[in-house]
């Protein structure tokens, strides 16, 4: 009702704000009494959590109550049984006592009874006075009662002192020979308790070096030198082994120094157990021989414990500490040497697999690296830029590829991590590791050359290789590259070898036990010879498919036999501008062509320019000397000679050895090889029925025709240009044509440095460029 009334006032009173609704009233008191109602349930919860919490605690703290109680009901309990243990003792103190006076009162009584007491009282004296007893038993009554309250220090002095004087009057002959034996058994047995004494003592953890000699030298006293050395190598092996134990942990952490620091460990004990043997029990051989057996298992030892703490021994880190171990060991193994102690020679032969284990290794992730580094080169050229790691072992023109400064920088970075001991004993091992990685890249530079490689082994066939080198300037930078490394970078990078060799011989170094891998001129000349046979192989590699591909070139400029069998009725002689066959002045051009390209790309580096060319010429006299089937046409009876055919084959060879002349390169090969040649085709034309005397001219009209051809060829005048096969006329586009005119003024010789595709037509026509090839 109540409710169906409010609605009809909000019904009657819709519009008046003054006016609060009844359901508004009713949803507001709703609503805070629910909440409430949660509070007070929540804190109803949270004192019920504290109620349990406490009694919990009460329980605990009940419980512990409980168990301290017993404690001290068994602490009273002992207590009990100590003073009933006190009562016995005393007890049998008190019966002690009363038994030794009954027995007094006994001797007192079976006592003569005619002696007066003033007869006792004086004989008593006697006996207990000073003068009439014994001082050997006097003085060793006195040793038993300093060794029994344990003042070892005071019983070494009273013996020191009072014992030669004892055994020196013995001497006299009053005595007899059984009284000083017995004295001396006596003094034996004082000696042996002193020297358990001692011992136990020296075995005490906490015991200074100090109070340590003081023990040692009490033993040397009564003669015990023996057993207080050894005693001081087990002293000084203990505290070894605890700095040891102590640094292990931290060789996880200093992965390249925990070696120099377990060896200064090792060594510093050696050489601190060596000094106190001197001090203390001076230079004898025996304590010597003794040293030394207890430092060779200190050493064995140390070195388990740098292989066994290693890291990986393919890491720099692992290649880095143990060169380090080897310079700071064999440092202290000097420094020990003054106490006639050498140990170089253990050492090394303890190290020597672990060493060469690592070095190993570190060549291998080396050569692997470089491989990857050579497989995919974008023959970017960067010149060393200033103040880099190369800038200094490289002239200012010298080009590099990427992949030559990654190979220096990962040849370098294992190098420096070569100490000057590990040099001396294992730098011939490390020149001929370092070979592995340079003939690994020059394998990688062949697969990267275009040709097919006559060496399957090179590398594998499931090796990728992404980049080939198609252009002359890409071939002739990477060239370069190897021959800058082999030449320049490599020398001067292993050059520190005999600086520091010279170093330590000049220090006054002792050559006593350098191993066999010392570091030698000879060996140094073996693997730079190497080093060459490696670029030989870049090198005949690079000739052989850059001639082949020339040989084997479609149309006219191919060479082939048949070009030399000629017409009837052709004669050079009565030709006016006679010329070499069209694939040798293609050969000419394309020399020129390359002598061109090597001279930018190969800036500064005539030595290299000479050698390839010279080798590109070696190369073809080689393929027609070893070419079988081009030798075949000549025999073959059925095909037609004729003298032009011998005459020109001639010209063409003596064409070759005027392109070697003229490039200032070696070609006394040349010479060599063409002789054979021509002796050749003069024995096969004989054969064949003609006469070289009657078709041949004289070998001046061949070396001017020569030099003719290659004036012309320089010139652009060749007969050859109006061949119609456009081939040829490429590969004698000279050099010469596209020239700066101001630049070609500048020079009026050719300098035993340039290459014959700068030569000028005044330079031609110099004797100088041009010998008999007789001669």
């Amino acid at each position: 009702m109540e409710s169906s009334s409010g609605e009809e006032l909000e019904e009657e009173f819709p519009g008046h704000e003054w006016i609060t609704p009844q359901s508004s009233i009713n949803a507001a008191y709703q609503s805070q009494t629910e909440k409430g109602i949660r509070k007070i349930c929540s804190e109803l919860l949270e004192l019920k959590d504290a109620i349990e919490n406490l009694s919990g605690n009460m329980q605990s703290k009940y419980l512990a109550f409980l168990r301290i109680s017993d404690e001290v009901v068994e602490a009273e309990q002992e207590l009990i049984e100590l003073q009933k243990h006190v009562s016995s003792q005393g007890i049998l103190v008190q019966d002690l006592m009363s038994g030794v006076s009954r027995e007094l009162d006994v001797w007192y009584k079976s006592c003569k009874e005619d002696v007066t007491e003033k007869d006792f009282q004086a004989e008593l004296d006697e006996i207990l006075s000073d003068d009439t007893q014994d001082p050997k038993v006097i003085f060793l009554d006195k040793l038993d009662i300093l060794l029994a309250e344990h003042k070892t220090e005071e019983a070494l002095l009273t013996l020191e002192t009072e014992e030669k004087k004892y055994l020196v009057t013995d001497e006299s002959g009053k005595e007899s020979n059984l009284e000083i034996a017995a004295f001396k058994t006596a003094l034996f047995k004082r000696k042996a308790i002193i020297e358990d004494q001692l011992v136990r003592y020296c075995g005490q953890p906490s015991l200074s070096i100090t109070e340590l000699r003081k023990c040692l030298s009490g033993l040397v006293k009564i003669g015990k030198g023996s057993v207080a050395h050894q005693i001081l190598l087990k002293a000084c092996g203990s505290r070894l082994q605890k700095n040891v134990e102590a640094f292990l942990p931290n060789c996880s952490i200093y992965t390249q120094t925990y070696s120099a620091t377990l060896s200064q460990l090792v060594f510093s004990a050696i050489a601190k157990a060596a000094k106190e043997t001197n001090t203390l029990f001076g230079d004898s051989p025996m304590n010597t021989n003794r040293i030394i057996q207890w430092a060779e298992c200190e050493i064995e030892t140390f070195a388990r414990l740098v292989k066994e703490n290693s890291p990986l021994p393919e890491s720099i880190s692992a290649l880095r500490s143990a060169c380090i171990c080897i310079q700071t060991s064999l440092s202290h193994c000097s420094v020990i040497e003054s106490y006639g102690l050498k140990f170089s020679k253990l050492l090394m032969v303890l190290l020597r697999p672990y060493i060469e284990e690592v070095l190993d290794m570190n060549f291998r992730r080396v050569r692997r690296k470089v491989v990857d580094s050579a497989r995919n080169d974008d023959i970017l050229l960067l010149t060393p830029q200033e103040g880099s790691p190369l800038s200094g072992a490289v002239s200012p023109n010298t080009m590099l590829t990427s992949s030559g400064k990654k190979f220096m920088s990962i040849v370098n970075d294992v190098l420096d991590q070569i100490t000057p001991m590990t040099i001396v004993h294992f730098g011939g091992a490390i020149l001929n590791k370092l070979l592995q990685p340079f003939d690994r890249y020059v394998e990688t530079l062949i697969k990267v050359l275009p040709g097919p490689s006559e060496d399957d082994n090179l590398l594998e066939s499931k090796e990728p290789v992404e980049f080939k080198a198609e252009s002359d300037a890409q071939q002739l930078t990477l060239i370069g590259t190897a021959y800058t490394l082999a030449d320049e970078l490599l020398p001067a990078a292993v050059s520190k070898f005999f600086d520091m060799q010279a170093e330590k011989k000049g220090a006054g170094g002792s050559s006593e036990g350098l191993g066999p891998g010392s570091i030698y001129s000879i060996e140094y000349k073996e693997w730079k010879r190497h080093l060459q046979h490696s670029l030989d192989k870049l090198r005949d590699h690079f000739c052989r498919q850059y001639v082949l591909s020339f040989i084997y070139l479609e149309g006219k400029s191919r060479l082939d036999a048949r070009m030399y069998l000629g017409q009837k009725g052709d004669d050079l002689l009565f030709d006016p501008d006679p010329l070499p066959s069209l694939p040798f002045q293609a050969l000419f051009g394309r020399l020129q062509q390359l002598a061109s390209v090597a001279g930018d790309v190969l800036l500064g580096k005539d030595k290299i320019q000479k050698v390839l060319l010279s080798r590109l010429t070696e190369t073809v006299i080689m393929w027609l000397s070893n070419e079988q089937e081009f030798w075949d046409v000549f025999e073959n009876r059925s095909i037609q000679l004729y003298p032009s055919g011998l005459q020109q084959l001639i010209l063409d060879m003596h064409f070759i050895v005027e392109i070697a002349v003229c490039g200032r390169f070696p070609h006394r090969p040349v010479q060599q090889l063409v002789s054979a040649i021509i002796t050749r085709a003069v024995a096969a034309f004989s054969a064949r029925g003609i006469d070289p005397q009657s078709v041949l001219p004289e070998d001046e009209w061949f070396l001017e025709t020569s030099k003719a051809s290659i004036h012309k060829l320089m010139l652009g005048t060749s007969g050859s240009e109006s061949e119609p096969e456009p081939e040829p006329e490429e590969h004698v586009a000279l050099h010469g044509e596209d020239s700066d005119p101001e630049e070609s003024s500048t020079t009026s010789t050719i300098g035993s440095e340039d290459s014959f595709a700068s030569a000028k037509n005044d330079d031609l026509e110099s004797p100088i460029y041009f010998t008999d090839p007789e001669s």
